[in-house]
């Protein structure tokens, strides 16, 4: 059985990947779909084009994990494509957001970093030959972010586990590709906080748009996939501008 597994598949980005996946693999047999929002994931289901599997749970805790490994073993599938794109982001500074609750970037921290790692180690053993891992990164990976700290560095680790991971993988013609967008059009901002940096704002791209370049990157085995130019003009430039600089300017008083 030939199948694929999304994360986070309630809303945005992940909803996004599990309506576009079955325009790229055309011989899938189910899609494995994982988020707390029961209710999102049935209202999903009705739209898709190849039978789902519902694992309802809060990759935060052990029981969804436990449920998966079980389906894992019974079924022993064939796992064509793992996207990992359950994360959240909060914005503000960092000793502010701690005032405000004490464990939240904990939990980004886990959600974000553990959470995906331990997805990707739990499905490594069903996958084989031409099989895809799609890890949600962001273009916040490509610096550190004051007033957006913690998320910054969770997604540092999401690019650069995916980019070594992608290489270890190679000699199963296994491959990896970290998705690098900067703001997109999702529910994403009603947790980190409202969208209000100007440059951002015109930044803002669709979600469609991002997953399906992403998936296409993912099918010419590309290690890194950034949607747009402005993106592709900020990753270049972080390549050159020392990282102190482009910090000094991000916290420049205005």
């Amino acid at each position: 059985m030939k199948i694929a597994i999304v994360t986070g598949a309630s809303s945005g980005m992940g909803r996004e990947f599990a309506k576009q996946i079955t325009h790229f693999y055309k011989n899938l047999d189910e899609i494995w779909v994982i988020a707390r929002r029961k209710e999102r994931l049935e209202e999903l289901e009705k739209t898709l084009l190849v039978p789902v599997r519902i694992f309802c749970g809060d990759l935060l805790h052990p029981p969804v994990y436990h449920e998966l490994r079980v389906a894992l073993e019974e079924e022993k599938p064939d796992i064509r494509m793992l996207v990992n794109a359950a994360g959240f982001g909060k914005s503000g500074l960092a000793e502010d957001i701690l005032k405000e609750d004490q464990k939240v970037q904990l939990k980004m921290i886990d959600l974000n970093c553990i959470a995906l790692s331990r997805m990707t180690f739990l499905c490594l053993e069903y996958m084989k030959e031409g099989s895809r891992i799609i890890n949600l990164a962001s273009a916040a990976a490509f610096c550190p972010q004051p007033e957006f700290v913690v998320y910054a560095a969770t997604k540092s680790y999401v690019l650069s586990f995916s980019r070594g991971l992608n290489r270890e993988l190679r000699p199963r013609n296994i491959y990896v590709t970290a998705v690098c967008p900067g703001p997109v059009d999702t529910e994403f901002f009603k947790v980190s906080g409202e969208l209000e940096n100007v440059l951002k704002k015109l930044t803002l791209v669709k979600a469609s748009n991002v997953v399906k370049k992403a998936l296409q990157d993912s099918r010419k085995k590309k290690e890194v996939s950034v949607y747009g130019i402005a993106m592709k003009c900020a990753w270049a430039g972080t390549k050159v501008i020392p990282h102190s600089v482009i910090l000094k300017a991000m916290t420049r008083k205005k």
